[in-house]
């Protein structure tokens, strides 16, 4: 008999002022699960960028990885409406549709985590039970991978709009002095903000430079 396929969610970026937020899942039969944690699964957090790809490669070899990119303008768009927990949700919940597991753990981040986890359920139909709770990237080693899945992809995607911009960017959080002295040095440069930049966060206010009105006496076409 198959052994149960089990799916853990955790995501990356939330607090980013850059850069995409990206929803990780890492799929896995139940049998494997003593696999991962040997494989060092854990908390993204607690690991340095080159061990995260060292696990990242060894989690490919004992399961599923899956990432939904969630783009700054979809979560500027959320946030006014104060419905980001709700926008993760609905990535979450992408992921259980897509992979069709027996069980989903998932890292809740809503205050309330059996309400998260119920509307992701709801979310994504069927019968899938959805377990949410609070630090289980911490404490389960299936959510601590799909936390690895979703860390290192949103690092890729941010190294790769370094890339592209031919400049250093930072990690992309507003506590990142590198990414704060490159928003300042863009933003000095442009009007609007680039499409890569969370216009809704108020790190905004704090580094945008205020653009005085000029008057017609100053105009200059």
């Amino acid at each position: 008999m198959a052994s149960a396929q089990i799916l853990g969610i955790d995501e990356a970026g939330r607090g980013s002022v850059l850069g995409p937020l990206v929803v990780g899942g890492f799929l896995v039969p139940r049998d494997r699960i003593d696999r991962v944690a040997e494989a060092g699964a854990a908390d993204s957090k607690t690991l340095s960028p080159s061990r995260r790809e060292e696990v990242y490669a060894a989690l490919t070899r004992l399961g599923a990885c899956r990432s939904v990119a969630l783009g700054p303008r979809t979560i500027d768009r959320h946030v006014r409406q104060g419905r980001l927990n709700e926008l993760e949700a609905i990535a979450f919940a992408r992921l259980v549709r897509a992979t069709g597991p027996d069980l989903a753990h998932v890292d809740a981040c809503d205050v309330n985590a059996d309400r998260f986890g119920t509307r992701v359920a709801a979310l994504a139909g069927g019968n899938v039970n959805v377990v949410a709770r609070h630090h289980a990237d911490r404490d389960d080693p299936v959510v601590g991978a799909a936390s690895i899945v979703a860390k290192v992809r949103r690092d890729r995607a941010v190294a790769a709009l370094a890339r592209r911009l031919g400049t250093e960017v930072g990690s992309g959080y507003p506590s990142d002095a590198r990414t704060i002295a490159f928003l300042r040095a863009r933003l000095a440069r442009t009007s609007s903000v680039p499409a890569y930049v969370r216009a809704s966060w108020a790190t905004m206010k704090r580094v945008k430079p205020d653009r005085p009105a000029r008057s017609l006496e100053t105009y200059e076409p």
